[in-house]
């Protein structure tokens, strides 16, 4: 009898590998992939290149179980997208009401806002490392996102993104000319070092918190909805999400690698990734630079354009609104105006002077952290509903992994916001 997706199930599409399982893989290939790369965006690559920059392949451990978390977060959403035919704010109103879904869609569209703001802030600072200003940068990436989703299908739009997921090979590519010694990577990718020191307990949180967001969820589930993928078409679709989240980890893993070991070594300070592009020239290079470089203005303007849509999607999801990217103005106009609205104030703060950009993109962060256990709380009931998803329930394995993410990001959000209320109580607290 079926108790539930189990483990074992993701390999059930590879049993039968032949030119029509390939060609239907190509086809339903898309949401997965996008969804888990669109992670390494401005902010992320920041996150690892600190985590690099500062503590060297200490913070390599950490990779593995959040591969394990993401995928199994990943491939829920996408589960509940395929069998129930709805977005996951949809199912979120329908199963908890109004007020809640209110309350939840308010709390992220102001992450999702900073999140965007730091985009453009990525673009802006990617580009002027080749010398070109954000006054001219910004507006032009602005209009081009814009364009790309107000007046392409969503055939179009995603193959661009996904031509856009495969310039992230700049990363390993940057990081094998940083020369690393592969040994003692690989140990540490396997020996989990722990450390008393508040600093690194952050950046800990801030890895995986960077890692697993919450618009992901809600994102790729409404994109496995418009690409109309069916329960009978998820076994393709679960090595989408995969493949995903595994490439995703892969690009972070190798810009730790390439931060750890140039500019750690070095004993050098960056604060962005900017500066971290910057710093790789004199040590490895020009052309190890400018891929970097190249690497993040890739992933700010990818992400510039998937994160205000996400938002657009979950809010019109939630609020009972038409949205789509295969829609125009007249038919989706809440959709089509969140997005743009989202894209105008995003790039008019980044050409603000004096924007308190650090400080929004810091608020958004901390909101990040807060919202995720919530999301994935109310994930876990509906993926456990038998009058919703049927035979499609989580199994024994799956509920374990994801219940025990809950309580890691729940201990770590409730540490973070303690070290962010009162500055230096945990160091003094773990000295004891």
């Amino acid at each position: 009898m079926f108790t539930g997706i189990s483990l074992l199930k993701f390999l059930k599409p590879l049993k039968k590998v032949n030119a029509r399982n390939i060609f239907l893989f190509l086809a339903i290939l898309g949401p997965g992939i996008i969804t888990a790369n669109v992670d390494n965006d401005a902010g992320g690559i920041t996150t690892y290149s600190l985590a690099g920059a500062k503590y060297g392949d200490t913070l390599l451990w950490t990779m593995l179980p959040t591969t394990v978390a993401l995928v199994v977060i990943q491939e829920m959403c996408a589960r509940m997208g395929a069998v129930t035919g709805k977005g996951l704010s949809d199912l979120i109103r329908e199963s908890f009401g109004v007020k809640v879904t209110f309350y939840v869609m308010i709390a992220l569209f102001l992450t999702n806002m900073g999140n965007s703001i730091s985009e453009f802030a990525g673009i802006a600072a990617s580009l002027e490392i080749f010398g070109i200003s954000k006054y001219a940068s910004v507006p032009l990436s602005a209009l081009v996102v814009w364009l790309l989703i107000v007046k392409g299908s969503y055939k179009t739009v995603e193959k661009v993104f996904l031509v856009a997921c495969m310039v992230y090979i700049a990363y390993p590519i940057a990081a094998f000319m940083a020369g690393p010694k592969w040994d003692v990577i690989l140990k540490a990718t396997v020996t989990p070092t722990f450390s008393a020191d508040s600093d690194y307990l952050m950046m800990v949180i801030g890895v995986v918190g960077t890692t697993i967001a919450p618009w992901m969820q809600f994102y790729q589930q409404s994109a496995v909805v418009e690409k109309g993928i069916t329960a009978e078409q998820y076994a393709f679709t679960r090595l989408d999400v995969i493949f995903g989240c595994i490439m995703a980890i892969v690009v972070a893993f190798f810009i730790v690698v390439a931060c750890g070991a140039t500019i750690h070594m070095q004993g050098l300070k960056v604060e962005t990734a900017a500066d971290a592009a910057m710093a790789l020239k004199p040590l490895v290079g020009r052309h190890a630079s400018t891929l970097f470089a190249f690497g993040l203005f890739n992933a700010s303007l990818f992400a510039a354009c998937i994160l205000p849509l996400s938002t657009a999607f979950y809010i019109c999801e939630g609020m009972g609104w038409e949205s789509g990217v295969d829609k125009d103005f007249d038919q989706a106009p809440q959709f089509f105006w969140l997005f743009t609205v989202i894209i105008v104030i995003s790039a008019g703060l980044i050409l603000v002077p004096n924007a308190p950009l650090l400080a929004i993109m810091f608020i958004s962060q901390v909101v990040n952290g807060v919202v995720l256990p919530f999301v994935l709380i109310f994930m876990l009931y509906l993926i456990n509903d038998r009058n919703l998803m049927g035979r499609y329930t989580n199994g024994p394995a799956f509920n374990i992994i994801a219940w025990l993410t809950v309580v890691i990001m729940v201990v770590l959000t409730i540490i973070m916001t303690i070290d962010i209320a009162f500055p230096g109580l945990i160091k003094r607290l773990l000295a004891l």
